[in-house]
């Protein structure tokens, strides 16, 4: 069963800074690629970054590109979100989730195409 682990959240002032983790099994971390998406209330889970299992690949939203940047630890089988520049339209909860049927890409964008997502953690930005 596939089963990823978000951490990282928390309450930061607009322009900082987070970095989030989403750590999975040796087995998953290896076979797939992974992506983030995020989800404010009342509004549909959102796209906002991917990257390959080898790491040579990543994809942005537009609305995060520049500003945000996904990497992963083969050491610590954690994927990486590094979040700058926050703003408050940021805010929301962040998920992680494996893409297993396309881990050498092309990198997926819709939630559909992932599986084993984990709880997720609560980003908040003020402004």
């Amino acid at each position: 069963q596939v089963q990823l682990v978000e951490s990282g959240g928390g309450l930061v002032q607009a322009g900082g800074s987070l970095r989030l983790s989403c750590a999975a099994s040796a087995r998953t971390f290896r076979t797939a690629a992974v992506g983030w998406f995020r989800q404010a209330p009342g509004k549909e889970r959102q796209f906002a970054a991917a990257i390959t299992w080898s790491g040579d690949n990543t994809y942005y939203a537009d609305s995060v590109a520049g500003r945000f940047t996904i990497s992963r630890d083969y050491a610590k089988n954690t994927v990486y979100l590094q979040m700058n520049s926050l703003k408050p339209e940021d805010t929301a909860v962040y998920y992680c989730a494996a893409d297993r049927l396309h881990p050498y890409g092309p990198l997926q964008t819709t939630h559909t195409a992932y599986d084993g997502w984990g709880q997720g953690t609560q980003v908040t930005v003020s402004s």
